[in-house]
This record gives structure tokens, sequence and C-alpha cells, in this order.
């Protein structure tokens, strides 16, 4: 199906086309000097810290949380109105999930007292994920990670460009993770970055990126290396310099971007803010998110997946972001999961509909988008 408003899009152009390019005419695809220029300039972005880039969000997820040894019995705090990766994770890294509930209807973030309340002797760590490109009340759970001596992950997955009391995402917590889907506001197709202050674990995260090996391929062919040793257990999580030259020229895009995001987001506000039968979260929140995604949710009264075929017969391509992972048969019985020990998070991804935002939209299609939310809200 050709979708007339999809939930997504990409903004590519030559400077893309003509960087790849560059790349398959260098022939050296696999990790190398690329790679390591957008890890540099990743990490000029943020302001300061060490960036790896990695074959997809999922890894760098899983080598951040291998950085803290986790072991058998050992939990980490995390919510549950995530996209499964964020979970799974826990699960790689050898750890048992422990999903806290999130602010509000108003608020889909984890929530730090929720978190507080999760918190055992067991717990080496807590996870948080800004939700929607919309950071976390960080200074609260910062405080809970320091009071009980916990490291703390950031899913900064939609939030590149987003920043917390002036400090990007990804640098507040004690390692951050970026994805670059192709849905997403930095896009490379699969690929992913972590971003640490902490110089061993970035050295650490180096080297299980590429099978625990003290050097890559690209060390040997510049003649930095004709032997390696093995320092560890590690995985092939290693970008490639494709990836890379989507990812230097998006980079420069990504303030530009997230701009245009933002104006979207302010159309959808003023022309959704007086319909009674839905709530739009965030509308009050202060400070400089990402935008990634627009979700509003519907009314008790409104059907909601009904709402979702009137949009999608409309050429609307709508989505729920997210069902609740505790609920997920694979943790249902690995975990003893059940409803109702979520009951915010259960809730609101009942009524969950994300509305289409991407930085190729202009504000008539949102107007137009409106008008169909408005039309199928009135028939339902």
């Amino acid at each position: 199906m050709k979708w007339r408003y999809p939930l997504s899009d990409i903004d590519l152009g030559r400077a893309e086309e003509q960087e790849v390019l560059k790349v398959l005419r260098s022939r050296w695809l696999s990790t190398g000097p690329v790679t390591e220029r957008f890890e540099k300039a990743f990490s000029e972005y943020l302001g300061e810290g060490e960036a790896i880039a990695v074959s997809s969000g999922t890894a760098a997820l899983h080598l951040a949380l291998e950085c803290l040894d986790l072991a058998g019995g050992d939990e980490v705090i995390l919510p549950s109105l995530t996209f499964i990766a964020t979970a799974n994770a826990v699960l790689y890294a050898g750890a048992k999930p422990i999903f806290a509930d999130i602010e509000s209807v108003d608020d889909l973030n984890i929530s730090p007292k929720e978190i507080d309340k999760k918190i055992t002797e067991k717990t080496k760590a807590i996870m948080v994920m800004h939700y929607g490109g919309y950071p976390c009340e960080m200074k609260a759970i910062l405080g809970i990670a320091k009071r009980h001596g916990l490291c703390v992950i950031e899913d900064a997955a939609h939030a590149p460009g987003a920043e917390y009391l002036g400090e990007k995402c990804g640098l507040v917590g004690d390692i951050g993770c970026f994805s670059f889907f192709s849905n997403k506001n930095l896009v490379t197709g699969e690929g992913g970055m972590v971003v640490t202050r902490d110089k061993e674990w970035a050295d650490k995260v180096r080297r299980m990126r590429s099978h625990g090996m003290e050097g890559l391929s690209w060390d040997k062919y510049r003649g930095r290396l004709s032997s390696y040793d093995v320092w560890g257990l590690g995985y092939n999580y290693r970008a490639t310099e494709i990836q890379s030259a989507l990812g230097l020229v998006q980079l420069k895009k990504l303030d530009r971007n997230n701009e245009q995001r933002k104006r979207l987001v302010g159309t959808y506000r003023k022309e959704l803010q007086k319909v009674e039968e839905i709530s739009i979260p965030f509308l009050k929140f202060e400070g400089n998110p990402s935008y990634h995604l627009f979700p509003i949710v519907a009314g008790p009264s409104i059907d909601r997946n009904e709402m979702m075929e009137q949009l999608k017969d409309s050429g609307i391509q709508t989505s729920v972001h997210y069902p609740p992972v505790h609920l997920f048969s694979l943790y249902r019985k690995r975990f003893g999961f059940t409803e109702r020990m979520l009951p915010k998070t259960e809730e609101v991804s009942r009524r969950e509909v994300t509305l289409p935002l991407h930085p190729r939209m202009k504000q008539e299609d949102v107007k137009r988008i409106v008008k169909k939310v408005k039309i199928a809200i009135r028939a339902l």
C-alpha cells in the first residue's frame, strides 16, 4: 500500500549519494576512516565524551550493559512502554528486566517514583528511554542512582539532539545509546552509537564490537597491526563505511530537521488542542526535545483501532508506541508478568495513536491529517 501520509520519511539527497559513492570507489566498506570521522563528529556534536559506532541501536544497548559485567540474578529497572530492543538487551546481558510504570497520560516517560519503588539489593542499573524524544526527569533519576550506587543507561534512540538542562541526551547518564534506523531523526538505515565519558568503558565497547579484538582490519590495512589478541568475549557489531557516510551528512541536517519537526508539532498541537476526545502528551513539557514522535491518546469512549482503520482508509499511516513489553508472550512465560502490574503503561498502550511526523512534511499536511482525525472521532 502506498501511503498518502506515511508515518515517517527520510530527508535524503545528492549529498548522501555522493558520500556513499566515495565509499564505494574507495573499495573499503567495513569500519574504517569514514567511521572514525563520524564518531569524532558525533562526539563533537554532543559536546564531549567518546562515541563508538556500532551496527544497530540494539547492539549499542547490549554493549552498554556488557560494560557493567552483569550476572545471573542482577536486575535492571526500565520502562515497559518502549521498543522490545530495550528489554531484550537486558536478557542478552544475562540480567533480569524489572519494569517500572510511566508518569502519566501526559508524560509517557518512566516515573522516578516508580523506579525508586523497584530497587532491591539485586538492582545494578537503571535504563531510561526518552520517549518520543522528550527527555526523562533525569535529575531525579540520577539522584536515585547516586543514593543506591547504580549506573544509568540512556536509550536515546528517539533523542538525538534533545537536551536536558542544557546537556545533550546520551551524556546525561553514564552511557548513552543511539539508533540510526530508517525511521529515526538521524538515519543510516541500520546503525547505532554508544557514547560515554568513561574512557575505560569506551575502550571496552570498541573491543567488544569486534569480537573482543584489540584492533580492526583497518588497523592491519594501514600498517598499525600485524597480529592481534582477544581480550574478552566480543561480538560482530561493527558499523560499515556506508552507514557512517550517510551518518556524517545526516548529522549536518539534524538540528535543521529537528526544528522542522518542532514546527510541525506546534501545528498539530494548535489544531488538536480543542478536541476533547483526545489528549496530547508532553503538552506542558519545558525543555528542548527532538520531536521524534507525535503521540495522541484517544479518550476511553473512542475505539482506538477503529480510528486507526478510518485514518488508513484516508491514506494516513499510524502506529502504536508501544505494546507493553511485559505483556509479550516471551516475558509472561519467562518471568510470570501479568496484566495490571503497570496500570498507567497498560492504559496508555490501549489508547495511544502515533500520527505521521517527519521533516519532509509540511504544515498543510498536518492540517489535512488533523481534519481526517476530527472526522474519524466524530464518526466514532
